[in-house]
């Protein structure tokens, strides 16, 4: 059955088309975002929400998304979107944060010239007949020293165009790299040096909990006498009240907002200052940036419906449409390696250690962790999956460890999964061979070779003769058929492990019987 998408704002024709022409059915309705009861009512219906900033999915929607699998954003700020509702239920979050980039880049270098030259004033001057030539004194940008606030995608493309009109750029950004930062030609700053060297600064940064009014009074006192101030990313990364007072006392010489506090901004306190050139949220608004995140958000849509390829997903790894294919059978095998050790696992789980050796160390290793957390924690939590898991082991203080080697065992790849509890480590071990089925290799470290099917029985015995006989017959006398038998030990007579498939259900009285017999120590039936 084709997947349903409903789109619940404006979206370009174009993109409806691509929806279409990859197999995906399509409900175009651009004013239900509006109406959130009508929403809460038709959503259960689809597999894929489309949205822009009009529709708001909030967690009582999310709750009654029964089939949704994936929302996409046309466009970079996810506001709107309740993500910690929709990874909690499984739902992938997209943005389409390259779209509009260049559109919002080129809309804070235009408010740059336009409160340095002072433009809507001086207009608005010129068309009432005034000829105020002497009161609209400007200021150059040549030579003088821009301070990026974030320097990501639109960051870096702000910098890129102020070096063309020979400005200096530093930048403060905590994940920007030194070798970054070189190839943009930017100085990397922290903001203390940003905020006391720059003529001009730029915000180009989300809003969290750390960047919330990152300019604030204290921040303004430090910047230089005669600074300006552009800020077309999000409206709480500013303090306006004391932007205002910045304003009026002429520390700060001129104010470009496009984003506010509140919005849409009928009234502000920025509103009526000297030098303050406003915009209504225009950053993105260019025919061209409406049409590249509308189509943008088409493709990533389809892509992940149809081939289970995940892009600019905020609650998950990526998973590019090449890699999908060749990726598929390792979330397979990390997802039952984390299956098989969650099943095993009685006590309280305090890490979970993942090697990656071989080529499987060269994959997208987040989204296999993401996999085999899923299969670790899904017999304690049951609704749980790639989107969530990660998630759930960080509020639940599992720690997460990967480690990426190259291949040093005689298994070309393989990937070995270690429970941590309080009591013990236990870990499992698997590849996929060239028919792409996972396999078993190793259960704590004793070495065997099993495809995990539907039913499969665990049992760790004493490596002493009698103990195949005894259990056959036992499976024998409740009907139950062995489909593969997989044995495993560590020396004649030592430990042994031994893995069996069988057709179906084992009866409880049947497994009582196994773990009563003198040899073994421990049995448990394992579902996959």
């Amino acid at each position: 059955m084709a997947p349903r998408v409903l789109i619940s704002d404006s979206l370009s024709p174009a993109a409806i088309q691509i929806f279409k022409d990859r197999g995906v059915e399509v409900d175009f309705q651009p004013n239900l975002g509006k109406d959130k009861d009508k929403l809460l009512e038709v959503i259960g219906q689809y597999d894929g929400l489309a949205i822009r900033s009009a529709t708001k999915v909030t967690a009582k929607i999310i709750e009654a998304a029964t089939n949704l699998k994936v929302i996409g954003r046309a466009g970079i700020g996810v506001d709107n979107v309740e993500i910690p509702a929709a990874t909690a239920k499984g739902i992938i979050v997209m943005n389409t944060p390259f779209g509009n980039a260049i559109t919002t880049a080129e809309h804070a270098i235009a408010m740059m010239f336009s409160v340095a030259r002072q433009i809507p004033a001086a207009d608005a001057s010129t068309q009432a007949g005034k000829w105020e030539k002497s009161k609209f004194m400007g200021v150059e940008i040549t030579a003088k020293t821009l301070g990026l606030i974030g320097c990501g995608n639109i960051g870096s493309i702000v910098a890129d165009r102020a070096i063309g009109l020979k400005m200096k750029v530093l930048a403060y950004d905590p994940f920007l790299s030194g070798e970054r930062a070189q190839d943009l030609g930017v100085e990397k700053v922290e903001l203390d040096e940003l905020f006391r060297r720059a003529d001009f600064i730029t915000l180009h940064t989300p809003l969290t909990d750390k960047t919330r009014n990152i300019i604030s009074a204290e921040a303004i006192a430090k910047m230089k006498q005669g600074v300006y101030i552009i800020n077309c990313a999000r409206g709480g990364l500013v303090d306006e009240k004391a932007v205002r007072e910045g304003l009026d006392s002429g520390k700060i010489a001129g104010a470009a907002f496009d984003v506010f506090t509140e919005e849409p901004a009928k009234e502000n306190v920025l509103f009526g200052a000297p030098n303050l050139v406003c915009t209504p949220h225009l950053g993105a608004s260019t025919e061209e940036a409406q049409e590249n995140v509308a189509l943008q958000v088409a493709e990533q849509m389809s892509d992940y419906l149809i081939n289970g390829a995940v892009t600019n997903a905020l609650n998950m790894p990526s998973i590019s449409a090449d890699e999908a294919p060749r990726l598929t059978p390792f979330v397979r095998l990390a997802e039952q390696l984390g299956s098989f050790a969650g099943q095993l696992t009685e006590t309280g789980i305090k890490g979970i250690r993942l090697e990656y050796e071989g080529a499987v160390a060269e994959m997208n290793t987040k989204a296999l962790t993401a996999a085999a957390l899923t299969g670790v924690l899904t017999p304690l939590l049951q609704t749980v999956n790639m989107v969530s898991a990660p998630a759930m082991a960080r509020e639940r203080d599992i720690h997460v460890e990967e480690v990426r080697r190259e291949q040093m065992g005689a298994y070309e790849t393989y990937i070995r999964l270690t429970v941590i509890t309080e009591r013990q480590e236990r870990s499992v071990a698997g590849t996929v061979f060239a028919d792409g089925k996972p396999r078993i290799i190793q259960v704590k470290g004793i070495n065997m070779e099993a495809e995990l099917g539907p039913h499969m029985l665990y049992i760790t015995n004493e490596d002493k003769p009698g103990f195949i006989g005894k259990f056959g017959t036992l499976l024998g006398q409740a009907g139950v058929n062995i489909a593969t038998f997989n044995l495993g030990r560590t020396e004649a007579g030592g430990d042994a492990i031994a893995l069996i498939e069988v057709d179906g259900d084992v009866p409880a009285r049947t497994l009582e019987q196994i773990n009563a017999l003198p040899l073994v120590k421990q049995v448990k039936l394992l579902k996959f």
